[in-house]
This record gives structure tokens, sequence and C-alpha cells, in this order.
């Protein structure tokens, strides 16, 4: 279990880590990640760590699309959370 936990505390940093460096090239005018695959990655487990994120870097507070978006995918992860505990007892096999 404790391995899943660990996995899911590093993706949710790598996400938030991904969101500073959109907002470090937003600053400099470079290429952006796309908004799509900032959702995504907050999408597929990372919600948590966009949310830190957009308020740690203070990037893409003011979108309505992220300050929507993004505490739906917390919900959505929790809810993947759940799904896969449940699909993985139902299946008799255990978390470790």
């Amino acid at each position: 279990m404790e391995k899943y936990i660990l996995l899911f505390v590093l993706w949710n940093v790598l996400v938030a880590i991904i969101y500073g460096v959109d907002k470090n090239k937003a600053q400099r005018g470079a290429w952006r990640i796309p908004e799509k695959t900032l959702l995504l990655l907050a999408f597929i487990g990372g919600g948590i760590g966009a949310f830190c994120g957009m308020h740690i870097f203070h990037h893409k507070t003011k979108k309505n699309l992220f300050k929507i978006g993004v505490p739906l995918c917390i919900v959505a992860n929790a809810a993947e959370v759940v799904v896969i505990i449940w699909l993985i007892e139902r299946a008799g096999a255990t978390l470790l």
C-alpha cells in the first residue's frame, strides 16, 4: 500500500512542478504547455498537485476552466481511487 501512496505523492509533486514550469515559460514568453495537457495531468491523478501548483505559482488561478476544473479533477481522483480499491478487493487481491 505504501508504494501506491508514494507513487501518488510523487505524481502530484511532478504535476505541481509542471505547473511551475508552465508559469515560468509564460513569464519568458516561451512555448507553453497546452491547457488541455495541464488539465489531463490533473485528471489522471494529479488534481492535488495541480491545485497546489496553481496556488504556489499563481498560475491559471483566474481562469474559470481551472478554478472549476481542477477541483472537479480532485473529486474525480478520489472516485478513481475508490473504484480501483473496490475492484482490487472484489478480485480478492491485496494492494501490496
